[in-house]
């Protein structure tokens, strides 16, 4: 997409989140979110930038970032959430067996350990193989094809979590305050074969609360949140939706 955007004639910036490098293993979602203003920040400097006309596009968790950037990120002018996650959702919901009050003793209990000196708990987010993911939900399932095979690995991945420092995102949501505050262009692109993650639902969820007077909400039919990654049939629909919305709100 970001290639597909640059050919379109939009100066394109993909980052890598905090916690890329060291320490490893974090997932902050405060911290994603400031990522982005940092980003901008870098932009705003650049001689062939326009200042007035920045928008951001996030996949997956980012595009949950994105939303919650854009919150109180006056700078950016336009939003594309693309099969777009809440994380803080996800974190009382699939990633915590919709027990969040006890995976938080475990986290309490693991971080007084490694304070007393035990050794970090990195824990694998996902079955270790596609094989021990068949008949598992579908995003599971599916993440699993993505992230353990060369469609989608990296030696940095995403895959593990440290779980002492997860607490956290429970107390985090992309949307707060999103009924007064999310007020740019919105695009919401989403597939129609929802999945544990939550991006069908909580792409429902955000073009409903925003008051935002120029959103759109785009149902790619037929496809799964990650046949939206990279899937050449499901990212057209997604491309055919952004690039308008940009040029017409940027």
């Amino acid at each position: 997409m970001v290639a597909a955007l640059a050919d379109a004639g939009y100066v394109m910036i993909a980052f890598d989140a905090s916690y890329r490098g060291e320490p490893r293993w974090t997932k902050d979602p405060a911290q994603r979110v400031r990522d982005f203003s940092f980003v901008v920040d870098h932009l705003v400097t650049l001689p062939f930038v326009d200042a007035d006309h920045i928008g951001v596009l996030g996949v997956c968790g980012g595009g949950g970032y994105s939303i919650s950037a854009s919150l109180t990120g006056r700078r950016i002018k336009a939003v594309a959430s693309i099969t777009g996650v809440n994380f803080g959702h996800l974190l009382h919901e699939a990633f915590s067996a919709y027990d969040p009050i006890t995976t938080l003793e475990l986290i309490a209990a693991q971080r007084t350990a490694e304070a007393r000196g035990a050794v970090a708990n990195v824990e694998n987010l996902l079955p270790p193989t596609v094989d021990d993911a068949q008949g598992l939900d579908i995003d599971v399932a599916e993440a699993t094809e993505y992230y353990k095979t060369d469609r989608g690995q990296a030696p940095n991945g995403c895959t593990q979590s440290l779980v002492s420092r997860r607490a956290g995102g429970f107390g985090w949501d992309a949307f707060t305050h999103a009924e007064v505050l999310q007020t740019q262009p919105l695009l919401m692109v989403i597939g129609d074969k929802p999945g544990a993650f939550g991006a069908y639902r909580d792409g429902m969820e955000i073009y409903r609360r925003s008051p935002s007077t120029n959103k759109q909400l785009v149902v790619a039919e037929g496809y799964s949140h990650y046949d939206l990654y990279d899937l050449p049939a499901a990212t057209t629909i997604a491309l055919d939706a952004a690039i308008p919305f940009f040029n017409e709100h940027l």
